[in-house]
């Protein structure tokens, strides 16, 4: 697999809100209020986005990068009493890349900024890319998760 092709991103924004440090598993993000700040030139690629309730935002969660945290096998959520699975049935954000992905609720728009509730990234996250949520093309009805992945959100 050693002639898989580098890929390079380039951020087309960062997240602006008052978390300046990762949290405490177990945070409750449902309430924080954050603003995504796109780069001007991009801003006519947010046009009719305020159609949708929710939107998928792709981020790079630049404070869980660290080489050294980077495992195969996890406990998810941390909870001791589940047997280890593989990072990749997992949500761990110590993954061999790093890509976070979280649907929030939109707020509004001002020309390049859209506020949102419910992003689990601290202030200076660099933004990937936006997807508007589009209900039955973005969930499954007949998806199945194990008892522990059931009816959790970020920091519930």
């Amino acid at each position: 697999m050693d002639n898989l092709p580098e890929v390079t991103f380039k951020p087309i924004g960062i997240v602006i809100n008052v978390i300046t440090e990762k949290p405490e598993q177990g945070f409750d993000w449902s309430e924080v209020v954050s603003e995504l700040v796109i780069e001007p030139s991009l801003a006519a690629g947010l046009d009719g986005i305020t159609a949708f309730s929710h939107i998928s935002v792709i981020w790079w969660p630049s404070l869980a990068i660290d080489p050294d945290k980077m495992v195969l096998r996890v406990r998810p959520r941390g909870l001791n009493q589940i047997n280890k699975v593989g990072v990749f049935a997992s949500r761990s954000p110590y993954r061999p890349n790093a890509v976070a992905q979280t649907v929030v609720r939109l707020r509004s728009r001002r020309g390049n900024v859209l506020r949102v509730t419910g992003l689990d990234a601290v202030n200076g996250t660099p933004i990937l890319d936006i997807k508007p949520y589009i209900p039955g093309y973005d969930s499954a009805e007949d998806a199945t998760a194990p008892q522990w992945a059931r009816h959790h959100r970020p920091g519930h």
